[in-house]
């Protein structure tokens, strides 16, 4: 597993050189973070075969607005890293500090649950010995007895002729396989351009692009790191990578929900 460390803040793959409303002030969360109303099981078996999925409007209008005007508040955030200084991109991300905000926390630990299935039979299919366990505070508790103790769930800010270069989020040893990111902005509204990309890379194949349209509120499942695809011969892993293509104008915050806690 290739890993770039910096500043003991951050680990990415695969990026070459290169007045706020407030979320506890949000009085009521009118559609459950869980997605209660989405159809999971189609949703999961489109994850499963697919490698991503779209949760359409996970979050409301209103609890974007709260959880991307956190972005000026540092107490919320444990660190602030600008993308150019590393060569990861333009644009800059603040990683939260727990406790996370409550509805951070809650999506977090809803959302785990309703994947976990999926990153078992990945691992099964890719012939990985690990397993996940149900809950998403028992493998927080495997993460935390392995030193990974720090928050990965983080807060992504980009304007005009910004981007994020194709990477992988790994921050130690012990890594789920999925994570989510949630669009906050509107796109067409409050930005043009800002696309979020996938690729695959299948062996001895050319990697694939993919571009995943997002509303404001719309959330994406996607790979960390690899996925099982079916060949003729059985499965296979592919190499999954994922950015943000370049802001044309504008501002756009995105939420990142990442299931493992760093080193």
């Amino acid at each position: 597993m290739t890993q770039m460390s910096v500043s003991g803040e951050s680990e990415r793959a695969g990026c070459p050189k290169l007045g706020a409303m407030t979320l506890f002030s949000t009085p009521h969360i009118q559609t459950p973070p869980t997605g209660a109303a989405l159809p999971w099981p189609l949703l999961l078996d489109t994850l499963q075969t697919r490698g991503s999925v779209v949760l359409p409007q996970l979050l409301s209008a209103a609890e974007c607005q709260a959880i991307a005007g956190l972005y000026p508040q540092a107490e919320h955030f444990r660190s602030r890293v600008v993308m150019a200084r590393h060569g990861f991109g333009q644009g800059e991300y603040q990683y939260f500090s727990y406790p996370l905000p409550e509805l951070v926390q809650e999506l977090r630990s809803s959302l785990y649950p309703r994947l976990v299935g999926v990153a078992n039979r990945w691992n099964e299919a890719m012939g990985i010995d690990v397993r996940y366990p149900a809950e998403h505070a028992a493998f927080l508790a495997r993460c935390h007895a392995a030193g990974q103790t720090r928050p990965t769930p983080l807060l992504l800010q980009y304007a005009e002729g910004d981007y994020n270069c194709l990477h992988q989020d790994l921050y130690g040893d012990h890594v789920f396989p999925l994570q989510v990111a949630v669009l906050l902005s509107r796109p067409g509204e409050d930005f043009s351009g800002g696309e979020f990309v996938l690729t695959e890379q299948r062996p001895r194949m050319q990697s694939r692009p993919e571009v995943v349209p997002l509303a404001q509120g719309d959330a994406v499942v996607f790979a960390v790191h690899h996925r099982p695809v079916q060949g003729s011969k059985g499965f296979y892993r592919v190499n999954m990578r994922h950015g943000v293509s370049q802001l044309r104008s504008g501002h756009r915050h995105t939420l990142g929900v990442i299931f493992h806690d760093a080193q």
